[in-house]
């Protein structure tokens, strides 16, 4: 080295086999999200040149381009909209991995809240809690969204946990189906089926059904579906106008309709709904799904530990 002058050396770039640094992960889903580093830089309070610094520097990480930069408009190549697509949930774990730590320092106990759509009722809910109230002093949270609110709810981390009739799984989400409740039907005590003690689905051919959402966008609307198509005809479909209130309820707003519900057997709403047994009564699912790269050992007894056999 010459007297007198100073080599700079460049710091070293990350390894390939080292996780991705979560801050750059951060930049790299606002440069995408708002389709470019200029707009991104400004929300993120950096320079544009740090960022597109720190954006090279996940791609040499990774061993791959993130983004095209050769048009006007900066687009995901297909492995930059692979790693945008599990991002997500990867950030939102290391939030809660963060607020774990704090919690645990502070000796604080937070409620453990679990989600669930209204085709779950109140009941259903308690009863797959089994495992928890069983095994631990925790408080609980039950707390009733729509199909749509569960994921953003589980990625801010205001859920721990929620449950829903499905099966298919999000990129971002864990899941397991944890139980199996038999399907029966409910009808207005004024419904000519209201006197029946048990009925094959096959008798329903000419009954209007009601449902809670459109084919297509609601696993349990496409199983009631399909439960009537292999008992061998098309079901004719109502969609609910009142959302949110227990599956039961339909009856009251549609009573020459029927609905299908996972209630008990027997009068229910005070006499005013009848619901009935279905013979071989087909078994629709319980899904619980959590954020990926998490640990919860009170989410664990529930998924785990919940016996999933018909009610």
């Amino acid at each position: 080295m010459t007297a007198g002058k100073v080599q700079v050396v460049p710091p070293p770039f990350p390894r390939q086999d080292e996780p991705p640094d979560l801050r750059r992960l951060q930049q790299f889903v606002c440069v995408a999200e708002l389709s470019g580093f200029s707009r991104a830089a400004e929300r993120l309070h950096l320079s544009q040149q740090a960022l597109s610094s720190s954006v090279a520097r996940l791609e040499s990480q990774l061993g791959v381009t993130l983004f095209d930069r050769t048009g006007r408009q900066v687009r995901m190549t297909a492995a930059g909209r692979a790693l945008y697509e599990r991002a997500s949930a990867l950030l939102a774990a290391g939030h809660v991995l963060g607020q774990q730590v704090r919690d645990a320092a502070a000796a604080a106990h937070r409620p453990f809240v679990v989600a669930h759509t209204p085709a779950i009722t109140t009941e259903e809910v308690h009863g797959l809690l089994a495992p928890i109230r069983a095994a631990t002093e925790v408080s609980v949270t039950a707390a009733q969204m729509f199909p749509h609110q569960l994921e953003p709810s589980i990625l801010d981390g205001t859920v721990d946990v929620a449950l829903r009739r499905g099966i298919a799984v999000s990129s971002n989400l864990a899941a397991a189906v944890i139980a199996y409740h038999p399907l029966r039907i409910a009808v207005a005590r004024s419904h000519p089926l209201a006197a029946v003690d048990r009925l094959a689905v096959q008798r329903l051919r000419d009954e209007q059904i009601v449902v809670w959402a459109p084919p297509g966008s609601s696993f349990y609307t496409d199983f009631i579906s399909s439960t009537c198509r292999r008992a061998g005809f098309e079901p004719t479909l109502v969609i609910n106008r009142v959302q949110g209130t227990a599956p039961v309820t339909a009856a009251l707003d549609y009573p020459t309709a029927v609905a299908f519900v996972t209630a008990p057997a027997g009068p229910a709403l005070g006499g005013e709904v009848v619901v009935i047994d279905l013979e071989d009564p087909p078994l629709t699912p319980v899904q619980a799904v959590w954020l990926p790269h998490t640990h919860s050992p009170i989410r664990d007894l529930m998924t785990t530990g919940a016996t999933a056999q018909p009610q």
